[in-house]
């Protein structure tokens, strides 16, 4: 009865809110759009994430996405609200009365003030998406994203930009405190489950460069077990991403970061993250070679100290192997990562490409005196069907090492681990209302 109401008063507040919007564009606006975002994915996982034990079987199953969109976008005031349902086909029985999986729900809905040319605040619900997205992206492989509470000051003139950003979360309404609880058991202290976040990012552009600095302040709820109590543990995450075009063909990525603070009370951390990719493009094929290392740490904080780096909120699926045996909710305060990776993107024309992509894995700490981890292959191939449809279809199979079994803790892992997939994405327009 009270799950019927939930999703009733969900369904209220969206049939108002779209109403609302409607109607203050109708008045007054320059830009009113509605704008939809279906995906569906069909994953046959056979090792994904993890290793999987010989002799067991793969999982198949379809998962996808509905989001629908509106933006509003007037002289001094933009707006912008998305709702979603993220669901496995089949999770929801045929006649039942309710939806189990409690899955409708906002994904954005954030105002911005633009006060001049060149200076706005935004604030809500919102995606924060960064450079290459290695510290903080939107993670739009996810189903469900990635979305920050937050307010921003924005800055914006002469190819220099910079956003100052504030974040400040509750488990919800509370006249006696302010303990957060970020209500994640056996983990926590999750990295993404801050109670304060502040932070600043700094772009600028020249002729054939582009340099960005990052810097974020976490703090985190003090705790005692699983209980929250006063006070909070800080943690510091920055750097510098740079692009480079030294000539027509080639082109340079580098990062930098680190991160220091504490990992938890009375533990200190000292972590760093480094990464550089050269891309030749003589034609309508790419070439890039690239090596990045994450730092690890080897004797579990014994020392008072952690060396393991994080990347805070970004779409790690995007690096690191599409497979995400590494910091996609794992891998986490652990030996580190050292990557070099190759890849090729082909243009096929007709609207296709190909990537094929290979990783060498490697730990930045040993483990039982070794530190290879293994090698893995992604194939990736893209198709555009229509102008707001893409077709994709992905292959990667991984060869695990000895040392990945035991980081895995899968001691008879089996030979073949192995993950296939196909997404259809559409993102149609159904409405753009301009005023005369």
């Amino acid at each position: 009865m009270l799950h019927n109401l939930r999703l009733k008063n969900i369904t209220t507040r969206i049939i108002l809110s779209m109403a609302s919007v409607l109607s203050v564009s109708i008045a007054s606006s320059q830009e009113f759009k509605i704008d939809a975002d279906y995906r569906a994915r069909g994953e046959y996982s056979h090792g994904f994430g993890t290793l999987i034990p010989e002799g067991s079987r793969g999982a198949l199953f379809v998962q996808q996405r509905a989001r629908l969109k509106f933006g509003f976008v007037d002289k001094k005031l933009s707006a912008y609200m998305s709702f979603q349902d993220v669901s496995v086909w089949g999770d929801h029985p045929q006649i039942a009365a309710q939806d189990g999986n409690n899955s409708l729900g906002v994904a954005q809905a954030w105002v911005q003030f633009k006060a001049s040319d060149s200076w706005a605040f935004k604030g809500g619900r919102q995606v924060l998406s960064y450079d290459d997205q290695r510290i903080f992206g939107g993670l739009d492989w996810a189903m469900q994203g990635r979305f920050h509470d937050a307010l921003l000051i924005k800055h914006n003139k002469n190819n220099f930009q910079f956003d100052v950003g504030f974040a400040f979360n509750q488990n919800g309404v509370s006249r006696q405190n302010t303990l957060f609880d970020p209500n994640n058991t056996g983990n926590a202290r999750a990295v993404f489950d801050y109670k304060v976040m502040a932070y600043l990012w700094l772009h600028k552009e020249w002729n054939n460069v582009k340099g960005s600095f990052l810097f974020s302040n976490n703090a985190y709820q003090n705790l005692n077990g699983q209980t929250p109590v006063s006070g909070h543990v800080q943690r510091q995450t920055f750097g510098a991403h740079v692009k480079i075009t030294p000539a027509s063909k080639w082109k340079i990525l580098a990062n930098l970061y680190m991160q220091t603070g504490e990992f938890v009370e009375g533990v200190n951390l000292q972590a760093y993250n480094t990464l550089l990719e050269v891309n030749y493009k003589p034609g309508k094929t790419n070439f890039g070679l690239g090596y990045e290392i994450l730092s690890g740490d080897d004797d579990g904080m014994a020392n008072g100290e952690i060396s393991s780096f994080f990347p805070i909120f970004g779409t790690n699926h995007k690096f690191n192997g599409f497979m995400d045996y590494f910091y996609v909710g794992n891998h986490a305060n652990s030996i580190g990562l050292r990557d070099l990776y190759g890849k090729v993107v082909a243009n096929l024309g007709n609207d296709s490409n190909l990537l094929v992509k290979a990783h060498y894995f490697s730990g930045d700490k040993e483990l039982a005196n070794d530190n290879y981890l293994g090698t893995e292959i992604d194939i990736v191939y893209s198709k555009k069907l229509l102008p707001y449809a893409t077709l994709k279809i992905g292959y990667s199979q991984l060869f695990a090492s000895n040392t990945m079994k035991l980081l895995k803790n899968v001691p008879n892992a089996g030979d073949t681990q192995n993950w296939g997939w196909a997404m259809l994405v559409v993102k149609p327009n159904f409405l753009t209302w301009k005023k005369e």
